[in-house]
C-alpha cells in the first residue's frame, strides 16, 4: 500500500520544533515525510542537540516522481550565524519560502497531509492575520474555515481566535456560529466517522449580562434551536466557568467557546500536550502541535515531542 507523504514545515527556525521532531522521527510511522527546512540548519541543530537523523535530500521533481525515502528534505536557504539565536523579524523570508514551497507541493496534489511546526505569529504575521490559520485560509481563498483543537476524549473549538476580548462580542454573529459548527460537524461525521455531541458556550459569565443586549440569548440561543433543527447533536449556551468539570465534560465530544482562552485553557489545563491544532475547511488536512515556538525551552534537549507526534499519527494513513 502506498502512503501519501507527510508534508512537515518546520516552522519558526529558533524554536524547539527541531528537537521534537528529531524526538518523533524515533517513531515508526508508514507515511514518508517531506521535511521544508534549511538542511544547514537543521543538521547544524541536529548536532548540537546530539540527534543522528538520516535525511535524503530532494528536489520538486522527486517529489512529482514519488521517489521518496522515509524522512526526505526539500532545502530552502537561511543564512545564520548559530545553530539557535533569538526569535526574530530575520526569519521572516524564510518562512514565508518555506509555506510558498509548502503550498505549491499541495496544489499540486502531491499529498493533502499537511503540518507546520510552532510559528512566531508576532514576527511572521505582523499583525496581518490574527494567526496562521487565518493565514492559511488567505492563501488558499477559504472563506469558511475553523480552528479545532482535537483530542480523542474531548476537543474544543474557538468562534473567534487570536482576537482581543474588546473585539470578541462585535464579531461573534447567529452565521458564524452556524457555520462553524457545520464545519466542526462535518469533519467528525466525514473523517473521524462519528456523529459529535456539541457543547456551546455562552459569552457572559453564567451565561447573563447587565447590558441590554444579551448575546447568548439573541445570538447563540437561535443559532442552536437552528443546528438542532437541522439534526445536529447540539446543547447549550452553558455557563463556562463549570462545563469543563469532568461530571459535565464527559457528555460531549466537542465543547465549543465563544473566544480563544475560553475553550484553549481548560483543554491545555486538562491534556497538556495530548492534542493537536486541526484547520477545518482548506483544501487539505492541516494539523500542528498545539503549543508555541517556546524560546525559552531552546537547547535544553527537555520539550516534550507528544503533540508532533500525535500530529503525525493523526495523518499517517
Amino acid at each position: 500500500m502506498n502512503y501519501k507523504p507527510i508534508i512537515v514545515l518546520a516552522g519558526e527556525p529558533n524554536s524547539v520544533f527541531s528537537e521534537i521532531f528529531f524526538k518523533s522521527m524515533k517513531k515508526k510511522i508508514k507515511s514518508p515525510i517531506i521535511l521544508i527546512a534549511s538542511k544547514k540548519l537543521i543538521i547544524s541543530q541536529m548536532n548540537e542537540l546530539g540527534f543522528k537523523i538520516e535525511l535524503n535530500e530532494i528536489d520538486i521533481t522527486s517529489c512529482l516522481q514519488n521517489r521518496l525515502k522515509s524522512i526526505n528534505i526539500l532545502n530552502v536557504d537561511y543564512k545564520f550565524k548559530k545553530p539557535f539565536e533569538n526569535i526574530s523579524y530575520k526569519s521572516k523570508k524564510y518562512l514565508s519560502d518555506c509555506f510558498a514551497l509548502a503550498l505549491k507541493l499541495l496544489k499540486k496534489k502531491i499529498t493533502n497531509k499537511f503540518i507546520n511546526g510552532p510559528i512566531s505569529k508576532k514576527h511572521f504575521l505582523n499583525k496581518k492575520f490574527l494567526g496562521i490559520t487565518e493565514f492559511l485560509a488567505n492563501k488558499t481563498n477559504t472563506k469558511k474555515y475553523a480552528m479545532l483543537i482535537y483530542n480523542k476524549d474531548l476537543s474544543v473549538s474557538p468562534i473567534t481566535t487570536h482576537l482581543p476580548l474588546k473585539f470578541v462580542s462585535k464579531k461573534i454573529s447567529k452565521n458564524s456560529i452556524i457555520q462553524k459548527i457545520n464545519l466542526i460537524n462535518h469533519f467528525f461525521k466525514n473523517t473521524l466517522k462519528k456523529k459529535p455531541t456539541i457543547g456551546v458556550l455562552g459569552i457572559n459569565p453564567h451565561c447573563e449580562t447587565i447590558d441590554k443586549f444579551d448575546e447568548d440569548k439573541k445570538i447563540l440561543v437561535p443559532a442552536i434551536k437552528f443546528l438542532k433543527k437541522k439534526g445536529l447533536d447540539i446543547k447549550g449556551p452553558f455557563p463556562s466557568d463549570t462545563m469543563f468539570l469532568k461530571q459535565n465534560r464527559k457528555f460531549f465530544d466537542i465543547i465549543v467557546g465563544m473566544y480563544h482562552d475560553q475553550v484553549l485553557t481548560p483543554i491545555k489545563t486538562i491534556y497538556e500536550y495530548d492534542a493537536i491544532n486541526i484547520t477545518l475547511g482548506l483544501p487539505f488536512i492541516r494539523v500542528s502541535p498545539d503549543h508555541g515556538p517556546n524560546e525559552k525551552m531552546i537547547k535544553k534537549n527537555l520539550s516534550d515531542p507528544s503533540s508532533l507526534t500525535k500530529a503525525i499519527k493523526f495523518l499517517d494513513f
